[in-house]
């Protein structure tokens, strides 16, 4: 079942991307690998365009903009919300948000070339309403280390350990999530969403609950298999902190999934 799920998954993708796209043959060399200048613009038909590295960046626009799945899986973006964007690599989740209107959105990147990604594409939109810094977000303020050997920049995974691989390291400044909401100067956070590679385990759980009271809903791609904890032990803690939680498998990969949280 599973298997049919993936290669049905796959089969409308190609769909999505061809349709979703304003520019298909530019997607199609993407896909293709054909060599190109450093990276390019691509624009979605009715919404915003992107800088763009390479296959992964295009993916995660496809399963932002039009998949929609942080919007299926978690909330529909309101008006006047204020949304902290945790691991928000080029700027897919933050325009997503930044498009509402009246919202404010603060985003969190820590990679040196996603960060510039990210500020070249909010700029590329004109999205005014976008704070944006070049900083991980961790359980407490401090540096970490963040480990380049999987070559995919959406994919790198940060950790506060010993160095293993000094050349495939970088040190990255981080902020506490509790810096992160205090930040928005409202004492407010209406939206929290995370995709950090299995950082959300530290980031969440080792939190101030008054910190978390704070936050009135949560989505976030989840990592099996990364830290020391699963999802289920995200879910029994989130549940304790007085948040009503659903997850949601992913179609592909059985270590990952979606999970949203409300009080």
């Amino acid at each position: 079942m599973r298997l049919l799920r993936k290669y049905s998954y796959y089969l409308f993708s190609i769909f999505e991307l061809f349709v979703g796209f304003k520019n298909p043959a530019v997607i199609l060399s993407i896909f293709l690998g054909r060599k190109a200048s450093k990276s390019r613009i691509v624009h979605l038909r009715g919404g915003p365009a992107f800088r763009v590295r390479g296959a992964m960046d295009v993916w995660s626009i496809k399963e932002t903009f039009l998949d929609r799945f942080y919007e299926r899986c978690g909330f529909a973006i309101q008006p006047g919300w204020t949304v902290i964007d945790i691991g928000a690599g080029l700027g897919d989740f933050t325009l997503f948000a930044a498009l509402v209107d009246d919202t404010r959105v603060i985003s969190f990147e820590p990679f040196p070339e996603s960060f510039g990604f990210l500020r070249e594409n909010v700029a590329l939109n004109e999205a005014k309403n976008v704070e944006a810094f070049s900083e991980a977000v961790s359980s407490a303020e401090g540096t970490l280390l963040l480990d380049l050997t999987g070559g995919e920049p959406l994919q790198f995974q940060s950790h506060n350990g010993p160095v293993t691989q000094p050349a495939s390291q970088i040190t990255v400044r981080a902020r506490s999530l509790s810096d992160a909401v205090l930040q928005t100067g409202q004492g407010t956070c209406d939206l929290l969403k995370l995709d950090c590679e299995g950082a959300e385990y530290d980031i969440l759980m080792k939190s101030p609950p008054e910190i978390l009271r704070i936050i009135q809903r949560i989505v976030m791609e989840y990592h099996d298999g990364v830290a020391t904890n699963s999802h289920h032990d995200l879910v029994h803690f989130l549940h304790g902190q007085g948040f009503k939680v659903q997850t949601f498998d992913n179609q592909v990969h059985e270590n990952l999934g979606y999970l949203r949280a409300e009080r």
